[in-house]
């Protein structure tokens, strides 16, 4: 009884050690360490993390898969600084589908948007 009981144990061990791994739910790749050093090193400039961060947008997109929290948001706020405050608007937004969770926060940009002019819109 004892040995029966053993060998479908190990055999139920062995099995579930075969499973297929699940997928991560977002594709993160470089995002973590490229947000990291752009908010405490000052990192790339603000042209090279929007080529990136968008070159990652474009291979989730081709391999089907969900774009990170804060990725969308981050990108708005490049977006804003180099005078694109149409396009930040509609990141934002998106985050905002995405994660409702950052409605708040969202709602509070796009406040801010609408409200006095910004630095980025501000005639030279």
């Amino acid at each position: 009884m004892r040995l029966g009981l053993w060998v479908a144990a190990c055999a139920v061990a062995m099995l579930a050690g075969c499973a297929k791994p699940r997928p991560p739910l977002y594709l993160w790749e470089s995002f973590p360490r490229q947000q990291y050093d752009a908010l405490q090193r000052g990192g790339a400039g603000a042209q090279e993390q929007i080529a990136a961060l968008e070159e990652h947008v474009v291979k989730a997109r081709a391999q089907n898969a969900a774009l990170p929290p804060g990725l969308r948001a981050h990108l708005g706020m490049l977006k804003l600084s180099i005078g694109d405050p149409g396009e930040a608007r509609q990141l934002w937004q998106a985050e905002k589908l995405a994660f409702p969770e950052s409605a708040p926060y969202m709602d509070q940009l796009l406040k801010r948007l609408d409200g006095p002019v910004t630095k980025a819109e501000k005639p030279a």
